[in-house]
């Protein structure tokens, strides 16, 4: 029996094994999509090498990162503004049981409408030169994971717990700091990196269905549409980056939270 329980809880793997695996599964990727490709001549036709893929994001690596950043912009405003919706909302679910109920339909209506449908009314209605309806789409996605992870994150403190602290004269914003914030930190946290990849996906398909003729998205469109599917490619490799990089991130902000919230 002891040593079936061992058994089930095994050593975390050290740090370094965690930043070489992905690494090594990513260059084993590219190592069969190369054999496939370039080798094989099994693939596709459509799907381009990745050696065209590096040529071209060398050729227009100016213009790829200049979308890059209209994208990493539109995915940040959304993430910004989806987050601090989410955690008002939240806390006056928490505070206000009407509001919660008012607020559980509304949630899980938006948790299931199609980015996609939505996207082209959007951009119709704030105009064809305005960024503000990818903004918005991207607002909408991010808002969903942060509203549910604060919401539960603030549901998690025990009435034994207040009550030590309302018998001990704390106020509410003693109870907040002390009790209610560092419960509810780590979830907002776990919400805050699964919004910033949701982000990200919802700027891009916000992008790719109309919009201003930039962004990450336009230009997948725009060049799979022409026949260009390396360039096409190496505009999907800017946007894997961006979110990647949001990614990465909020994953060490959590960690480093976690920490020190732990100590």
């Amino acid at each position: 029996m002891s040593a079936l329980a061992g058994r089930a809880d095994p050593r975390p793997p050290a740090p370094w094994v965690r930043v070489v695996a992905p690494i090594v599964v990513g260059l084993a990727i590219l190592a069969v999509w190369f054999l496939l490709v370039d080798v094989l001549h099994a693939a596709p036709r459509a799907l381009p090498s990745p050696v065209a893929i590096l040529t071209e994001v060398g050729k227009h690596y100016g213009i790829i990162l200049e979308d890059m950043g209209i994208t990493a912009t539109n995915a940040l405003v959304g993430l910004a503004a989806g987050t601090i919706l989410a955690i008002v909302l939240a806390a006056l679910a928490v505070t206000f049981r009407p509001i919660d109920g008012m607020l559980a339909p509304l949630v899980a209506a938006l948790a299931v409408v199609p980015i996609v449908a939505i996207t082209p009314i959007l951009n119709t209605m704030f105009g064809a030169s305005s960024q503000f309806g990818r903004q918005y789409v991207a607002a909408i996605a991010a808002f969903i994971p942060v509203f549910v992870n604060v919401l539960r994150g603030l549901r998690q403190t025990r009435p034994v717990h207040r009550d030590v602290l309302r018998a001990s004269a704390a106020s509410g914003a003693q109870t907040f700091r002390y009790l209610t914030l560092p419960t509810a930190l780590p979830y907002l946290l776990t919400g805050l990196r699964i919004a910033s990849s949701v982000a990200v996906i919802a700027a891009l398909v916000a992008e790719y269905f109309g919009g201003p003729a930039d962004g990450i998205g336009t230009a997948i469109a725009t060049y799979a549409k022409s026949g260009r599917a390396a360039l096409a490619f190496a505009y999907v490799a800017g946007g894997i980056a961006i979110g990647l990089v949001l990614f990465l991130v909020t994953s060490l902000l959590e960690r480093l939270v976690s920490r020190r919230t732990s100590v």
